[in-house]
């Protein structure tokens, strides 16, 4: 057990020390100045991150995927669709209540007026997320295509996104749009990874290993459609007041207010993950006694990995409050003084070591390399999602100089990502929309996102919630595209090799030619 915990310090290591190096290089140049209590404290919690990410990574092999295999590998065998259907959706709704991203985006959009709408968004989030794993898994069962899904769902949403434009409630899209991203995460990817995988195995067929991808990219866009439909109902003159009332972003100079601020942060997310955990364990033992029936040492062994989940997580959660929102604010205040030229340069590098920081992203490819047997290797997924994790980034930071809708770029490029489906295989439109929902997780939203928030309300402080907000959906939305040009690119490759051949066979000379 020790050696695995050090190795996954050693992968976290590798993801979280590029960002923080790059923050504390550039704070030795003009272009922006943290002092050294700043400094101090981000360094500490970066090691902190590095800690909680190890020790998350762990719990989710050890106890998340195992669930989910489990789960996946039984839940069709009963023949009642009734509890097929309710298992589901208590499985999808508590894994998104306990998702560190849902905790991470409600928290930013805390300083927010945005009426009854903010302290319901993690309920409606986790119903749309478990409404549309039901209908994940029932695609699986029924081999149903996932392009044609994606089509309705997308078209759904769009038709919704015109009533909130007529009903000028348009500032609420960014917001709506992240929560999509948010959903799927470290603690919900490991587990619906493992559900897909084993459930379309345990079905089998022709096409089993590209329904096996599919579920993570239903289960963001469920949220979407829950929020589009709750914004509908939201009265624009009395409940819509967007304003920044608060932003409590800010390091305290007194090391002792810091500590009892980071332990008290600990104490209050550990109690909460704790019983929203211990739900989702109570269950699957249920179900285990009925339905699955797992030896003694794997409850064992899973019982170890939801510990270790709940204090690499809780760790984390506090690092990333206690630490990184501090300095991404800071940073993105500081840059917007300046040319919006370095804005957009640094939001794009950052970027692309963000998303290598985010533990989702890597499950995700390692699932995608071993069921693809190599065909798709993690390492070519990693430079497709990195670089569009970087542009989308980049164009979000050109969203707040310019301070126009998100919407040009959301419906231009959810029409290439949708177009292009017809173009690509289906396994490689199903690995793209799913890594589209693992590409933002909690470094993007403790990092980028309060570096928006502060870029904007130096900027554009009347507009904070149009402007700053979107960046989770943007680094959905950039991955769904690279991607999926990325699997153009191997049938391309292909036809030119079969070309190239087919015109070596009709040049060859007829002397050469051995007739019978």
């Amino acid at each position: 057990m020790l050696h695995k915990l050090w190795e996954k310090c050693r992968e976290a290591m590798s993801t979280v020390l590029p960002v923080t190096l790059i923050i504390l290089i550039l704070s030795l140049t003009p272009l922006y100045d943290l002092s050294a209590t700043e400094i101090i404290v981000f360094i500490i919690c970066a090691i902190l991150l590095i800690i909680g990410i190890a020790f998350f990574s762990l719990g989710s092999e050890i106890a998340t995927e195992p669930m989910g295999q489990a789960v996946g590998s039984t839940i069709f065998k009963s023949k009642k669709i009734i509890i097929v259907v309710i298992i589901c959706f208590f499985f999808g709704f508590i894994l998104t209540i306990a998702e560190p991203d849902v905790t991470e985006l409600a928290e930013l959009s805390e300083g927010l007026s945005i009426g009854s709408l903010s302290s319901t968004m993690g309920i409606y989030i986790s119903i749309g997320a478990g409404l549309f794993l039901v209908l994940g898994l029932f695609r699986i069962l029924f081999k149903k295509d996932l392009g044609l899904i994606l089509y309705f769902s997308y078209f759904l949403i769009f038709a919704l996104v015109g009533i909130l434009v007529y009903t000028k409630k348009e500032v609420l899209l960014g917001l709506i749009f992240d929560t999509g991203g948010v959903t799927t995460g470290a603690v919900s990817v490991p587990f619906l990874m493992a559900l897909s995988i084993s459930a379309a195995q345990t079905i089998g067929g022709h096409s089993s290993k590209s329904k096996a991808f599919g579920l993570i990219a239903l289960c963001s866009i469920g949220p979407i459609i829950v929020m589009l439909v709750r914004a509908m109902f939201i009265d624009g003159n009395s409940e819509l007041a967007i304003e920044v009332t608060e932003i409590e972003y800010g390091i305290e100079n007194n090391g002792l207010d810091i500590f009892i601020h980071a332990c008290k942060d600990f104490l209050i997310i550990l109690i909460e993950l704790l019983i929203e955990l211990g739900i989702l364990c109570l269950v699957f033992f249920l179900l285990n006694i009925r339905y699955i029936r797992l030896n003694k040492h794997k409850i064992k062994s899973i019982i170890i990995g939801i510990l270790f989940t709940l204090f690499g997580s809780s760790l984390f959660l506090t690092a990333s409050a206690v630490g990184f929102h501090p300095i991404g604010f800071e940073i993105g205040s500081q840059l917007s003084d300046l040319n919006p030229v370095w804005l957009v340069l640094i939001g794009f590098s950052l970027g692309i070591f963000v998303s290598l920081a985010e533990p989702p992203v890597h499950i995700l490819c390692h699932r995608v390399e071993e069921v693809t047997m190599g065909g798709v290797s993690k390492r070519s997924l990693l430079v497709a999602l990195s670089i569009g994790v970087g542009i989308s980034i980049a164009l979000c930071m050109l969203r707040i100089v310019f301070d126009f809708s998100i919407l040009f770029y959301l419906v231009p490029g959810y029409i290439i990502a949708l177009g292009l489906i017809i173009f690509v295989p289906r396994i490689n439109s199903a690995i793209a929309f799913d890594a589209g929902g693992v590409a933002s997780g909690p470094v993007t939203l403790s990092l980028i996102m309060p570096l928006a928030v502060g870029a904007c309300s130096v900027m554009h402080p009347e507009s904070v919630l149009a402007d700053a907000f979107g960046i989770v959906a943007m680094v959905s939305l950039v991955p769904l595209i690279t991607i999926q040009l990325l699997g153009f690119k191997d049938i391309m490759k292909k036809k030119r090799i079969e070309k190239n051949r087919l015109k070596n066979i009709l040049s060859t000379d007829d002397e050469r030619i051995i007739r019978f």
